[in-house]
């Protein structure tokens, strides 16, 4: 059986691959050998810092070439990544620092002030000091020993650290190569948060490569800036999640060559059908490729087989992953088995019995298989609204309103009614220059979904808010309720 150890497989790339022109950032090549190399030394120095097997370590950066070497570095000295999007506010990474017992924090010179105190702080610009001592020979780890902990975006709640092991990780990232791997497709463009599941998931798959892929990287998502990249760097595939695309579709793509651009990888929220359509009529040479997953499976259950899109679904479950549905009806909860479902909720074995039943992990998410086996997600089941006994899915009154002209993104959530029980609730935000009243948009959606579902309450709104990640963050529309109503 191969060695699961993640950093035996950032060793065995290396020799699989050779050394190339690997990582574009800022206006430079970092070639693979080196960036590997710093990892190794990284690690040794981390072990004089007194991080041991098990220790977390958080990671506290927007991306750069030190995201990867520092989980390289960790992974090496035995203990566990523990990333923190750097865009997290000050109340949240003191709950992750606090909750994880993290043992140092790793961070960027501009973020060092933002963590709290009582934990020991190295910047990356002191990481030549720490690589001075030379490589690290790899601490052995068993498979299923942890190898990450990732706290969830926190959308229903405090966040909750999930506990992944190295078999997980390197399991998602081999499901997740199998299933999209197509000969030839190399140059890759990430704006993706590397500190997310998502963009730790898409950085394991490229150890599993077996071709060279140069990857192009942006320290965060700036739409001009990513199409101008992807233009000049003649970019073949792209992750992205669908905020992302919403706002390139803003601009005009046309005018950029990206001929060259063969697949659009879609995940971390539902792909809007209007959005998928807009794309694929604009770059019709383009082939949008949806997948689904959660931080509680590494970020990966199912990806749309290269060639078999099918417009909203999420594609079939991935090489290893079983999926079953769980409810009376055709629709129901979406329950997954595989290698990749994680070890348990950090420090809570209540919740993660709850989530973890007979080895089928529970995700709370609503959806179907049709009779080919494609999945289809309807809705978080916590975000179902229950308007009058009829079950209403936030997702498609949203769809509804995006086919009005004058919207440009849509959030809707339920909030209590004495008389309904829930009142569908809806927050737009209108494209640049266009105008539509509450009144209109309660009319467009009462003609085409009807009855219970249209939202009896429309609010306009500059923007809807965001996760750190790029999701509509439901949370944060049901604490503008109150506001808004009485506005």
């Amino acid at each position: 059986m191969a060695d699961l150890n993640l950093a035996r497989l950032a060793d065995e790339a290396e020799e699989r691959l050779g050394d190339y022109d690997a990582l574009w950032f800022e206006g430079e090549w970092f070639p693979s050998a080196a960036l590997h190399e710093r990892g190794r030394r990284l690690a040794r120095g981390l072990g004089e810092l007194g991080v041991e097997p098990g220790d977390r370590v958080i990671v506290l950066m927007a991306n750069c070439p030190e995201v990867g070497i520092s989980y390289d570095a960790v992974w090496r000295a035995g203990a566990v990544v523990t990333p923190a999007i750097f865009l997290l506010p000050p109340a949240e990474l003191e709950h992750i620092v606090q909750d994880s017992g993290a043992k140092l924090v790793l961070a960027s010179p501009e973020l060092v002030g933002n963590v709290p105190e009582g934990i020991r702080v190295v910047a990356t610009d002191e990481f030549p000091g720490l690589e001075a001592g030379g490589a690290a020979e790899l601490v052995p780890r068993d498979a299923s020993d942890p190898a990450a902990l990732l706290y969830t975006g926190g959308t229903t709640g405090r966040s909750k650290g999930v506990l992944l092991s190295h078999e997980n990780l390197w399991w998602a990232g081999k499901s997740g190569h199998d299933s999209g791997y197509v000969p030839g497709i190399a140059r890759g463009l990430t704006a993706l948060p590397l500190s997310h599941a998502y963009g730790l998931l898409v950085a394991v798959v490229g150890l599993h490569a077996v071709e060279q892929h140069p990857t192009v990287l942006l320290r965060w998502f700036d739409p001009e800036r990513w199409l101008e990249l992807a233009q000049e760097h003649r970019t073949q595939i792209v992750a992205v999640v669908p905020s992302m695309l919403q706002l390139l579709l803003a601009l005009p793509v046309e005018d950029y060559d990206l001929s060259e651009l063969r697949y659009v990888v879609s995940g971390g929220a539902p792909l809007p059908p209007e959005t998928a359509e807009e794309l694929m009529r604009r770059l019709p040479h383009v082939e949008i490729r949806e997948g689904y997953g959660l931080t509680e499976t590494a970020a990966l259950v199912s990806s749309t087989p290269p060639g078999h899109a099918r417009l909203g679904s999420v594609g079939k479950p991935v090489p290893g992953v079983d999926v079953r549905i769980d409810g009376d009806g055709d629709i129901g909860e979406i329950c997954v088995r595989s290698r990749s479902v994680m070890l348990g909720y950090w420090q809570a074995p209540e919740e993660t019995a709850e989530a973890i039943v007979d080895g089928w992990l529970h995700t709370g998410d609503l959806g179907y298989l049709d009779d080919d086996g494609f999945l289809y997600v309807v809705d978080r089941k916590k975000d179902l609204i229950i308007r009058g006994g009829f079950n209403v899915f936030p997702r498609d009154v949203e769809e509804a309103l995006l086919e009005h002209p004058a919207v440009a993104a849509a959030g809707v959530v339920g909030r209590p009614d004495e008389a309904c029980g829930e009142e569908v609730v809806a927050f737009v935000e209108l494209e640049p220059g266009q105008e539509a009243t509450p009144d209109d948009l309660v009319a467009w959606s009462k003609e085409r979904i009807g009855g219970y579902k249209y939202p009896r309450e429309v609010h306009v709104v500059g923007s809807l808010p965001l996760t750190p990640v790029g999701k509509l963050d439901r949370k944060a529309l049901r604490a503008r309720i109150p506001e808004e109503a009485t506005a």
